[in-house]
């Protein structure tokens, strides 16, 4: 481990519960990193730990008491996210020894010590916009540490452990533990109420944002969206409590500020003019849709405040290949074009169909969506069908409940029978093994077909390019 980095003496010996997760598996990374022993487990195999146990991870399939043993000397602490229930084994088992319990984010907050951070939040967009950013520094060859709620599609990881001084992370507002960060430079993207099946209203969700903008270094900075209500109202709040705020958008003004002032896709990607500090930049944006040239505008104005150089940021922001499951290309059968995204907000299924509308060239778009939640698919049923019209083509799964237990009555069904499409273009299909032989009957040469959710709705992708072959 070296000796310019200091790392809690409870992390010493980590084991992780659910370390195959996206958030767990980049901490065990750069856990191994830095020399630490880590052991783990989670309900099946996946190609994570394949990697992680070739860099030395001890990890079990299944989720049991004796896991904990997998360290020769036994876990130091035992790391758990929010979706780990108080009767699972391994957490029973650590209560029972009086082994130290953490939090995923209290873990990733320990990671931070002795670097600037930057923190990035905001109900859409964080993933893309710490990754934009992660992608910047290292064009300015500054090796931030990083970890993502993504895979970076340059390096295939969500996590690193950097040489440098600088720490980048994506911070989760869904159930609060972004709390735990104290940030030099804090981005909000936007507000807009989302996991309410936690904050339980629209009015404490906006406060967790608060409270986050709170956890700010007495010098730091906030930075945020101002086309965004939620977060412009966020920025004259906390600029009223006398915080240092920077902001960015088409509706931006200041010196201090980067304005959008035109955005137009270029072949499958996009060209960005804008404002900063009185002068007029053209910058690249190879990912398309004018939300990711917002993205862009928050990477620039946080690796600014990093001290990065303006030219090495603009070349590193038009070198962003992406993360995956953010309109991520799967193949093509037919002449059709098949891609995946993670959109499971309206907000942003609204935007991604908008962005993909170029990107289409004429042709259609199919859109085949998975809705993420029970509560999420009551609450905003209305606001997913307008969003989803945006499309020539509608295909609705039924709900991926993932945490939540199934509600009576709340099932894909409402969200398409709020499409204002005709009828004919509707399709709720909740037989998730008859779906990829309803898209190929679909689809026509030049369409553009993209699944989308944060579901499994992810594994469709190779099945409908077999259905496509075999139409």
């Amino acid at each position: 481990m070296s000796s310019t980095i200091t790392t809690p003496a409870v992390l010493e010996r980590a084991h992780l519960v659910g370390i195959g997760g996206a958030g767990m598996s980049g901490i065990a990374r750069i856990l191994l990193a830095r020399g630490l022993q880590v052991s783990g487990s989670d309900a099946k195999e996946s190609r994570t730990f394949l990697a992680l146990r070739a860099q030395g991870a001890r990890i079990a399939v299944g989720q049991a008491a004796e896991n904990l043993d997998l360290l020769a000397d036994g876990p130091s602490a035992v790391v758990v996210s929010t979706a780990i229930k108080e009767d699972n084994p391994e957490l029973v088992e650590a209560r029972k020894r009086g082994i130290t319990v953490l939090h995923r984010s209290e873990t990733l907050a320990g990671l931070m010590v002795g670097h600037r951070v930057a923190c990035i939040a905001g109900t859409h967009g964080k993933t893309s916009t710490t990754s934009m950013l992660t992608v910047a520094l290292q064009h300015c060859r500054l090796d931030p540490s990083f970890a993502i709620g993504g895979d970076l599609n340059e390096s295939g990881a969500n996590a690193h452990q950097g040489s440098g001084g600088i720490f980048v992370a994506e911070a989760d507002e869904s159930d609060g533990s972004f709390l735990v960060f104290s940030p030099s430079v804090a981005v909000v993207t936007n507000v807009e109420a989302d996991h309410l099946d936690h904050h339980g209203t629209e009015e404490a969700y906006t406060a967790v944002f608060e409270s986050f903008v709170d956890r700010l270094n007495s010098d730091g900075v906030l930075i945020v969206c101002v086309d965004d209500p939620g977060a412009a109202a966020l920025a004259e709040r906390a600029e009223a409590r006398g915080l240092r705020v920077r902001r960015y958008g088409r509706d931006a003004d200041g010196d201090d500020s980067a304005r959008l002032l035109s955005y137009d896709p270029v072949d499958g990607a996009g060209r960005a003019v804008i404002s900063l500090a009185g002068k007029e930049i053209e910058v690249g944006i190879a990912v398309p849709g004018e939300h990711m040239a917002l993205n862009g505008l928050a990477a620039l104005l946080a690796g600014l405040e990093l001290g990065a150089p303006l030219e090495g940021l603009l070349d590193g922001i038009a070198a962003f290949g992406g993360v995956r499951r953010r309109f991520e290309f799967k193949g093509r059968s037919r002449g059709v074009r098949v891609y995946d995204d993670y959109a499971h907000h309206p907000t942003e299924v609204a935007a991604q169909l908008r962005a993909v509308r170029p990107a289409a060239a004429g042709g259609r778009v199919l859109v085949v969506f998975q809705p993420h939640l029970y509560s999420r698919t009551r609450m905003f049923a209305k606001e997913f069908g307008e969003a989803l019209a945006l499309a020539d083509e509608v295909v609705v799964l039924d709900v991926f409940g993932a945490r939540e237990a199934p509600e009576p009555g709340v099932s894909g069904a409402l969200i398409a029978d709020a499409v204002p499409l005709p009828t004919d273009h509707v399709h709720y299909e909740p037989a998730f093994d008859k779906v990829p032989g309803l898209v190929a009957s679909l689809a026509k040469d030049g369409d553009l077909v993209l699944t989308m959710g944060a579901g499994d709705v992810t594994s469709l992708g190779p099945e409908l390019i077999a259905a496509l072959d075999r139409q």
